[in-house]
C-alpha cells in the first residue's frame, strides 16, 4: 500500500552534506515508522536511522550518530535524512523503508522488519 520514492543522492566531497528525501504515496504514511538503510558493494544492507510513526522517537546507527538526522513531515508524506560531515565510508546506495504495519511501538534495525522499500539513491563521498 505504501510506495516510496527516494531522491537527493549524489556526489559530495568528504565533510560535505546531503539531504535525502523519501516521498510516500500511501494514505496512511503518518501511521508507519520509517527507516533509512544503506548498502555498499559487497556488503549487506545495514541500518542507518529510523523514526517512529509519531516522530517522537529516533534511532541511529553508532557510525552516524551525531552527524545524521532523520526527520519526517507527515503533512508532505516525506521522510528525510540529513547527512552532515560525510565520510568516504558513507558511500553506498541509500534506501528508505517503512514498517510492515502501522502504529508500531518499537523502532527496529533489521531490514526484514520493513515491508516497503524505495528504489534507492546513490550517495558517493569523495576523499
Amino acid at each position: 500500500q505504501v510506495q516510496l520514492v527516494e531522491s537527493g543522492g549524489g556526489l559530495v566531497q568528504a565533510g560535505g552534506s546531503l539531504r535525502l528525501s523519501c516521498a510516500a504515496s500511501g494514505r496512511t504514511f503518518s501511521t508507519y515508522a520509517m527507516g533509512w538503510f544503506r548498502q555498499a558493494p559487497g556488503k549487506e544492507r545495514e541500518f542507518v536511522a529510523a523514526i517512529g510513526w509519531s516522530a517522537s522517537v529516533t534511532l541511529y546507527a553508532d557510525s552516524v550518530k551525531g552527524r545524521f538526522t532523520i526527520s519526517r513531515d507527515n503533512a508532505k508524506n516525506t521522510v528525510y535524512l540529513q547527512m552532515n560531515s560525510l565520510k568516504p565510508e558513507a558511500t553506498a546506495v541509500y534506501y528508505c523503508a517503512s514498517r510492515r504495519g502501522p502504529y508500531t511501538v518499537a523502532i527496529v534495525r533489521a531490514p526484514s522488519e520493513y515491508g516497503y522499500w524505495g528504489q534507492g539513491t546513490q550517495v558517493t563521498v569523495s576523499s
